[in-house]
């Protein structure tokens, strides 16, 4: 999946009110940028990073462009664009790339499968009935490989994973996904400490019949790349019940 266009270079000054950050291109130049991630970015937005923007200032644009790409502490490059995630797996999806979903041939994006419910990422189809899939963007690197998710408290995440578990005891397929937007990250757990909640519920659904897997993306300055499944480790945290 490339970028539209070559990105551009620099340093992260600050990033700031969810949807702003400051940088500094190669050349010296210091621009305010669109922050395309609403998560608390942590490990992702350290002042001094490398950084990599989209620039397409165009009329009517508030801002001259869109920041895609940092460089972490950990090592390793991560996509902050989150709704990136959404389309590196609809291409999967559609390419047979996912292997465990790859029997599903028709893809609907976007569905609300109970009234009044969330809206899921998508809804596949195939000869076998179907499945329900929500994603997960993970960008939070630990360090050793490991990956957290999610970042912050994610009542959001709490919710999506209670109906998920709901449908699965109703007997109809659902998976929640984690597309790992980090080059470093090889195995996936949730963040317990950070939102035990999401880890507990986790675990739940998992137990419940609800399909987890992890995908790898390996990002780049000149696109996205999905690479293979990973391992997603849903032992209990020390001092769990």
């Amino acid at each position: 999946m490339p970028f539209d266009r070559p990105l551009v270079p620099g340093i992260l000054l600050r990033r700031y009110k969810r949807f702003l950050a400051d940088v500094q291109l190669h050349d010296g130049q210091e621009l305010t940028v669109h922050c395309p991630n609403t998560g608390s970015m942590k490990n992702c937005a350290e002042a001094g990073s490398r950084v990599w923007v989209d620039l397409n200032p165009r009329p009517g644009r508030k801002l001259p462009g869109t920041w895609e790409l940092v460089e972490t502490t950990p090592g390793g490059l991560a996509c902050i664009h989150s709704a990136r995630a959404n389309a590196v797996v609809a291409t999967g999806l559609a390419q047979g790339r996912i292997t465990p979903l790859a029997a599903f041939t028709e893809i609907r994006r976007e569905v609300c499968v109970e009234v009044g419910g969330s809206r899921f990422d998508f809804l596949l189809a195939g000869a076998d009935g179907d499945c329900v899939v929500e994603v997960k963007s993970v960008t939070l690197a630990l360090g050793g490989g490991i990956g957290a998710f999610p970042d912050a408290v994610s009542l959001r995440g709490q919710k999506h994973l209670r109906e998920l578990t709901a449908l699965a005891r109703a007997g109809r397929r659902s998976c929640l996904l984690f597309c790992v937007m980090h080059g470093g990250i090889t195995r996936v757990r949730p963040a317990d400490e950070i939102d035990p909640v999401y880890g507990m519920l986790l675990r739940e659904a998992s137990a419940a019949g609800v399909s987890v897997l992890a995908w790898g993306v390996e990002p780049t300055p000149q696109g996205l790349v999905l690479a293979g499944q990973l391992p997603v480790e849903l032992d209990q945290p020390a001092g769990g019940s």
